[in-house]
């Protein structure tokens, strides 16, 4: 819980779109235009569930619509309100345009702990909950593309997508009018990994950026790095998992919300995940010291501090003993306004989340543009691809068995030259560029401007200019 005297997450994005536009030359009206949400939905439905009518509530807010469709997540959680969805809509806005994903901002949200129903129970829920939507074009391929987030996932994703082509029988493009599905329902490969993924290639880029290193205090290379992760959700298991098991990084304490799993010699992450999959719970895993005060280890010393679950568990009451000199928010709004400003004051870079987690939007672009072109990425090329590549492996083939060259081809080099690229090798492709272009965009103005401190106001003036270019282009 926050401290009294802080703002809201939802007046915690306003400050820091404030921060940002202060150092701009807005047209006026155009920062209060790109500030506000444009509308949001309120639904109250009833689903006949175990003998009598249950009533939920439910939210579709749009931030802007300076491009469309429209792009956020709906999220399955008991502290959904209309605040919280219209602030993660508006950092949906300013994610997608940071990336370059073509989409608006929005979110969605059911006031609801999942953890309480059955399968089919939830199934009649989100049905009933898309019916509601989709009936007011709040789903719609080309007007707005929900995906997963919090307490939803690919079975989710699919019912709506079936209710919407129930509704909508003759449209060719149902496919696209939801992200994060599976794989056999017309998803796309690296997307359940997507958002994990991206943090890492956000630290790949931080990484190779040698100012931005040093602002941290931070030397090297991700090898060696310890980290902590705060929630073990889809998030911070794919983050951890692909630091630790790629990178070198070694994962000294994994927080969650029944407590905390603490080894300096680093955990196994996989070992972890699948004891949290079994039990439900961390408690009882034996191959680590555990403490129920989870929320402490966020204080403890380490190199990178990656905080993936909640909005406001870095707030005014713990931020001054924050030891980590870098931050990563695999998770939105994990930092309120306040710990924000006592953090760069101590000197912590943060890698802040509408950069950070903008793996799944990146990547629910990709499988949006593939349901659109009805075809998987790779099918055309892929093979023309390895027959090119294997006039070269001939001709090198040839040349290393004159023996008087002296040389061979290495091991393997033969098998990993000739592979061509599939969807996930593609989609990771993808990714990896766009991270690194977005990061590339934000420390040039981190760097060359003496009036912007940290990432998070470099990374909302690079967003904000693009989103008033495109007002300007509609001739607002």
């Amino acid at each position: 819980m926050n401290p009294a005297n802080e703002p809201s997450f939802r007046d915690s994005v306003d400050l820091m779109f404030n921060r940002a536009v202060a150092l701009m030359d807005l047209p006026p009206g155009l920062e209060e235009k790109i500030r506000v949400c444009n509308a949001t939905y309120t639904v109250r439905f009833g689903v006949r569930l175990r003998g009598q009518i249950q009533t939920f509530t439910g939210y579709r807010s749009v931030h802007s619509e300076h491009m469309e469709p429209v792009k956020g997540g709906i999220r399955y959680s008991l502290g959904v309100n209309q605040n919280e969805v219209e602030a993660l809509a508006a950092l949906m806005t300013y994610k997608c345009s940071l990336v370059e994903a073509p989409f608006g901002g929005s979110k969605g949200g059911l006031c609801i702990d999942p953890r309480e129903y059955d399968e089919h129970e939830l199934e009649l829920i989100t049905r009933r909950f898309a019916y509601e939507l989709i009936k007011r074009d709040l789903i719609n391929p080309a007007q707005n593309v929900p995906a997963p987030d919090m307490g939803t996932g690919e079975r989710e994703m699919a019912w709506i997508a079936d209710q919407y082509k129930r509704m909508n029988t003759t449209e060719l493009n149902g496919n696209a009018c939801v992200t994060g599905k599976p794989i056999n329902a017309g998803g796309i490969q690296g997307r359940t990994e997507a958002t994990g993924r991206g943090v890492q290639y956000a630290l790949h880029a931080f990484f190779r950026d040698p100012e931005g290193l040093k602002k941290a205090g931070m030397t090297g290379t991700l090898a060696g790095k310890k980290v902590i992760i705060q929630g073990l959700g889809n998030v911070g298991y794919h983050a951890a998992k692909f630091l630790s098991e790629e990178d070198g990084c070694i994962v000294t304490a994994i927080i969650e919300r029944d407590g905390a799993l603490h080894d300096e010699k680093g955990l196994n992450v996989e070992a972890v995940h699948q004891w949290i999959t079994e039990h439900g719970t961390i408690k009882g895993y034996p191959n680590a010291s555990m403490t129920v005060e989870g929320a402490h280890l966020l204080e403890a010393p380490c190199d990178i501090l990656i905080p993936a679950a909640l909005e406001g568990v870095i707030n005014l009451s713990n931020a001054d003993r924050i030891k980590a000199p870098l931050i990563v928010e695999a998770a939105n709004g994990p930092v309120t306004a306040g710990a924000d400003d006592v953090l760069r004051k101590k000197g912590i870079v943060i890698i802040p989340d509408l950069y950070a987690n903008a793996g799944g939007v990146t990547v629910s672009y990709f499988e949006w543009v593939k349901n659109l072109s009805h075809i998987r990425f790779g099918r055309m090329q892929r093979r023309q691809e390895e027959a090119r590549h294997q006039l070269v492996v001939d001709e090198l083939e040839r040349l290393s068995a004159d023996k008087q060259l002296g040389w061979t081809l290495s091991p393997n080099f033969k098998e990993k030259y000739l592979k061509g690229a599939g969807e996930l090798e593609l989609v990771r492709s993808g990714l990896d560029d766009t991270m690194q272009t977005a990061y590339l965009s934000m420390a040039e103005v981190w760097h060359g401007r003496d009036d912007v401190e940290d990432l998070r106001t470099a990374a909302y003036l690079v967003s904000i200019r693009k989103v008033a270019a495109s007002y300007r282009a509609k001739g607002l």
